[in-house]
């Protein structure tokens, strides 16, 4: 390998791990925390100063700390790394709002105390969504036109029938 090579294969590994500290940041504040507030909600397994360092690109993060992070945020691994640029030409924008009178606004805080096998259902139904919209937060999820057509199979029932149910398990917040 060349010095040219090698300068070039350094700065593509900077710039990645910017965009990984980028990322780190997204879902830190998607989250509501601080850098300080992270610590503490981790037992100071992640030091603020640590994760300052990832989410500026100066400090490298190992894989099993990637990891440990992912878990604490409660995200998957790969919500963690940046988007390949190719893949993000394929993506379809789920962010976009359609206009739909059918939103329902759910309290994601509600589904741990749900059982059952439509209850799980639903719970992965629901990560996948926040995983294609990048959402999360963790608190809330907006349920278009669509989602309430696959919850409503989920519910073996209509759409009106899923908004009903969606309310009886105290999941839904307005409509």
């Amino acid at each position: 390998m060349s010095i040219i090579d090698s300068e070039i294969d350094e700065e593509a590994a900077t710039l990645y791990g910017r965009k990984v500290g980028e990322r780190l940041r997204s879902i830190r504040r998607q989250k509501g925390l601080s850098l300080q507030d992270a610590e503490e909600a981790s037992a100071q397994e992640f030091k603020a100063s640590v994760l300052g360092a990832y989410e500026r690109g100066e400090r490298a993060i190992s894989v099993p700390r990637l990891q440990r992070l992912a878990r604490f945020y409660n995200v998957p691994v790969d919500q963690l790394l940046p988007r390949d640029r190719n893949a993000e030409d394929e993506v379809l924008d789920l962010t976009v709002s359609l206009p739909d009178r059918r939103k329902v606004v759910l309290d994601l805080t509600r589904l741990d105390g749900l059982s059952g096998v439509a209850a799980e259902m639903l719970t992965r139904y629901l990560t996948m969504i926040q995983v294609q919209r990048q959402d999360f937060n963790g608190r809330v999820l907006t349920i278009r036109r669509d989602d309430l057509r696959a919850i409503a199979c989920i519910l073996d029932t209509t759409e009106e029938g899923a908004v009903k149910r969606l309310d009886e398990l105290g999941l839904a917040l307005a409509r």
